[in-house]
């Protein structure tokens, strides 16, 4: 399983739809999230450029990205972006193995 942290805003029809019918969209999102075998990790409404942050544990990247689609195919979110998420002890692995990488790389024009 791996984490994915989504960044979302409401379209104006989404807005609509929330303010006709008031309701935590928690329970349908993890509805959502259960048919791909992930779960909400945290899932927050918030101010600014983005109105739902959402962390999420799904079997792969590819299972995130299908979710938000479905989601976004709906019309009710004008823009989604979800990106992976590593802790800090899998972000140090990732950062040792790049360091043995190191020179097997020859840049453009060298």
């Amino acid at each position: 399983m791996a984490l994915f942290i989504t960044y979302a805003s409401y379209s104006q029809s989404g807005i609509q739809g929330l303010m006709s019918k008031p309701e935590d969209r928690s329970a349908a999102i993890q509805a959502l999230l259960d048919k791909v075998g992930g779960k909400v990790v945290a899932l927050y409404m918030t101010t600014g450029s983005n109105d739902i942050v959402m962390v999420t544990d799904a079997p792969d990247g590819s299972d995130a990205v299908a979710v938000g689609m479905a989601v976004a195919s709906t019309g009710a979110i004008d823009r989604i972006e979800t990106v992976r998420a590593w802790t800090g002890a899998e972000f140090a692995a990732i950062a040792e193995r790049a360091g043995g990488l190191t020179g097997a790389y020859r840049k453009p024009g060298s």
